[in-house]
């Protein structure tokens, strides 16, 4: 088994170093406010902006692959694949932008099409980004045959990139947040890392074990910054069953937190 680290815990508010006695302090006045997240419309509306900047390098593109303008000081396939690039750009920030939004303020779930919608306009943006430019090249007979091939296989290339990245893997509704929200009172703790989804109730939790530096914040802080699910080791700890987890196996959980049997007491004689 892994030796335990000594864990630094980062306030989500300030984002510094909180002793034991503080992030203790932070955890009880959360149970009475939690901290708030902002707003979620200046990141919709960003990504509205980025994917607009986005369609219109998209359109550039095909203006130069067709010869309707030329900057004359770089070469055309050049030009065409530089417009490609700064399409991807922009929609990756715009995606990464309406994702944040969502956690923020997710979308429910009693209207499907909304959260469908809303959870994957990132992929929508994507396609609408470079399927068109795809399917204009390789209609077009006219078209010179090393611009096709190159500007087809950069769209593609960069079609499945954004999508991978548009994708929203890991949605959350606004039913999802509210029973996080009510179930658990005080802070959380999640980590730093990249690709963590996860956040805690407990700081000795055995899946923080080789980690050393804790972000501590409100449920609400953990979801917006994309830890959307609960550690299923806390949850039955806590004996929480209305928040959603990361679903480890339950073989997993009997062998790490085992369940406590209920030993049958004889009356007194």
């Amino acid at each position: 088994m892994a030796e335990k680290k000594e864990h630094k815990i980062v306030s989500a508010t300030t984002g510094s170093q909180m002793s034991k006695e503080e992030a203790a302090a932070a955890n009880l006045a959360a149970k009475q406010a939690a901290a708030p997240v902002g707003s979620s419309t200046p990141y919709r509306i960003g990504a509205i902006v980025l994917w607009l900047l986005a369609i219109g390098c998209e359109v550039l593109a095909v203006l130069v692959t067709f010869g309707k303008i030329d900057l004359k000081f770089i070469p055309t396939l050049w030009q065409m694949v530089a417009f490609l690039v700064l399409d991807l750009i922009c929609l990756i920030i715009g995606s990464q932008l309406w994702k944040k939004a969502n956690r923020i303020k997710p979308a429910s779930e009693k209207n499907k099409a909304k959260f469908w919608l809303w959870n994957n306009m990132g992929l929508i943006m994507t396609i609408l980004c470079f399927v068109p430019f795809i399917v204009l090249l390789l209609t077009n007979k006219n078209a010179d045959k090393k611009m096709k091939v190159v500007g087809v296989a950069c769209a593609a290339i960069m079609l499945i990139i954004g999508g991978l990245l548009g994708y929203d893997w890991n949605p959350v509704s606004a039913e999802q947040k509210e029973a996080a929200m009510a179930a658990i009172t005080g802070e959380v703790l999640w980590t730093n890392s990249l690709g963590g989804k996860v956040y805690h109730t407990h700081e000795d939790c055995q899946a923080l074990n080789r980690t050393e530096e804790l972000v501590q914040g409100s449920v609400e802080q953990a979801i917006a910054a994309n830890r959307t699910r609960l550690c299923s080791f806390c949850a039955r700890r806590d004996a929480i069953t209305t928040v959603a987890t990361d679903e480890v196996s339950e073989e997993l959980l009997e062998q790490v937190v085992p369940e406590v049997p209920e030993t049958a007491q004889e009356p007194a004689a």
